[in-house]
Protein backbone atom coordinates (compact mmCIF):
# COMPACT_ATOMS: atom_id res chain seq x y z
CA UNK A 1 0.00 0.00 0.00
CA UNK A 2 1.42 3.62 -1.05
CA UNK A 3 2.87 5.81 1.75
CA UNK A 4 3.06 9.11 1.50
CA UNK A 5 5.39 11.90 3.32
CA UNK A 6 3.48 15.57 3.52
CA UNK A 7 5.54 18.50 4.51
CA UNK A 8 4.34 21.81 5.26
CA UNK A 9 7.51 24.47 5.80
CA UNK A 10 7.31 27.27 6.82
CA UNK A 11 10.92 28.87 5.78
CA UNK A 12 12.37 31.61 7.69
CA UNK A 13 16.21 30.96 6.43
CA UNK A 14 15.79 30.97 2.45
CA UNK A 15 19.76 30.65 1.63
CA UNK A 16 20.31 27.77 4.83
CA UNK A 17 17.39 26.12 3.15
CA UNK A 18 18.92 26.07 -0.19
CA UNK A 19 21.73 24.02 1.25
CA UNK A 20 19.08 21.63 2.95
CA UNK A 21 16.83 21.32 -0.90
CA UNK A 22 20.04 20.91 -2.89
CA UNK A 23 20.68 17.51 -0.72
CA UNK A 24 17.23 16.28 -0.16
CA UNK A 25 16.07 15.48 -3.39
CA UNK A 26 18.82 13.19 -4.06
CA UNK A 27 18.35 11.37 -0.77
CA UNK A 28 14.58 11.17 -1.22
CA UNK A 29 14.99 9.21 -4.56
CA UNK A 30 17.59 7.06 -3.18
CA UNK A 31 14.89 5.34 -0.81
CA UNK A 32 12.64 5.33 -3.46
CA UNK A 33 10.47 8.27 -3.01
CA UNK A 34 8.91 10.52 -5.83
CA UNK A 35 7.89 14.14 -5.65
CA UNK A 36 4.06 14.58 -6.51
CA UNK A 37 4.15 18.04 -4.77
CA UNK A 38 7.39 20.76 -4.17
CA UNK A 39 5.87 24.04 -3.55
CA UNK A 40 3.19 25.87 -5.66
CA UNK A 41 0.46 27.77 -5.09
CA UNK A 42 -2.19 26.43 -3.07
CA UNK A 43 -5.82 27.49 -2.03
CA UNK A 44 -7.88 26.91 1.58
CA UNK A 45 -11.61 25.63 0.91
CA UNK A 46 -12.26 24.55 4.34
CA UNK A 47 -11.06 25.06 7.89
CA UNK A 48 -8.09 27.10 9.27
CA UNK A 49 -4.76 25.38 7.87
CA UNK A 50 -2.58 27.94 6.62
CA UNK A 51 -0.16 26.41 4.74
CA UNK A 52 3.34 27.71 3.74
CA UNK A 53 5.55 25.34 0.70
CA UNK A 54 3.63 21.59 0.70
CA UNK A 55 5.74 18.72 0.04
CA UNK A 56 3.61 15.62 -0.63
CA UNK A 57 6.04 12.67 -1.57
CA UNK A 58 4.81 9.12 -2.52
CA UNK A 59 6.65 6.16 -1.38
CA UNK A 60 5.75 2.44 -2.62
CA UNK A 61 5.26 1.84 1.14
CA UNK A 62 4.97 3.13 4.88
CA UNK A 63 8.58 1.03 5.35
CA UNK A 64 9.74 2.61 2.61
CA UNK A 65 8.95 5.71 3.72
CA UNK A 66 10.08 5.40 7.42
CA UNK A 67 13.51 4.45 5.65
CA UNK A 68 14.42 7.70 4.68
CA UNK A 69 13.59 9.55 7.88
CA UNK A 70 15.40 6.94 10.03
CA UNK A 71 18.29 7.69 7.70
CA UNK A 72 21.64 9.35 9.20
CA UNK A 73 21.99 11.91 6.33
CA UNK A 74 17.86 12.89 7.01
CA UNK A 75 18.43 13.42 10.35
CA UNK A 76 21.92 15.76 9.51
CA UNK A 77 19.48 17.50 7.05
CA UNK A 78 16.69 17.61 9.03
CA UNK A 79 18.79 19.38 11.48
CA UNK A 80 19.65 22.11 9.08
CA UNK A 81 16.11 22.04 8.00
CA UNK A 82 14.88 22.99 11.24
CA UNK A 83 17.30 25.74 11.27
CA UNK A 84 15.80 27.45 8.54
CA UNK A 85 12.37 26.70 8.81
CA UNK A 86 9.63 25.86 10.64
CA UNK A 87 8.55 22.12 9.91
CA UNK A 88 5.33 19.58 10.14
CA UNK A 89 5.64 16.34 8.36
CA UNK A 90 3.26 13.52 8.43
CA UNK A 91 3.79 10.03 7.25
CA UNK A 92 0.76 8.72 6.04
CA UNK A 93 -1.10 5.80 4.45
CA UNK A 94 -2.49 5.84 1.20
CA UNK A 95 -5.80 3.54 0.24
Amino acid sequence: MAAYVIVDNEITDQALFADYAREILALTEAHGGRYLVRGGATEVVEGNWTPHRVVIIEFEDIEQARSLVSDPNYVRLAELRGRSSVTSTVIVEGV
